[in-house]
């Protein structure tokens, strides 16, 4: 069974830091690459970061370089999303996906997704 779990969301003010962690069964593990997405009330999902099977290749959307760090344990199946310096834009609900092919930041080319986890930054 295919099964990505999110966790580590949370309320937190402007300025702070949260750390979420996806947790994925072996086959949807196994696939070619992970990545973070999130959507806000009203917007369409958008790409956050990616990151290759081995773990050498990664991506950021520009809105959050140099702020958030994605990284992932091979061995235990997880990927994460180190968020700081976080900002009230940022506010999303945050969804793990798991891919085979296709370019990172498109939607579509994920198979497996998780049920996501709320991130609200407050001012």
């Amino acid at each position: 069974q295919v099964q990505l779990v999110e966790s580590g969301g949370g309320l937190v003010q402007a300025g702070g830091s949260l750390r979420l962690s996806c947790a994925a069964s072996e086959r949807a593990f196994s696939v070619n690459f992970m990545g973070w997405f999130r959507q806000a009330p009203g917007k369409e999902r958008e790409f956050v970061a990616g990151i290759s099977r081995s773990g050498r290749t990664i991506d950021y959307a520009r809105s959050v370089k140099d702020r958030f760090t994605i990284s992932r344990d091979n061995a235990e199946n997880t990927v994460d999303l180190q968020m700081n310096s976080l900002k009230p834009e940022d506010t999303a609900v945050y969804y793990c996906a798991a891919g085979t092919k296709g370019m990172w930041a498109v939607a579509a080319n994920y198979d497996h997704w998780g049920q996501g986890t709320q991130v609200t930054v407050t001012l």
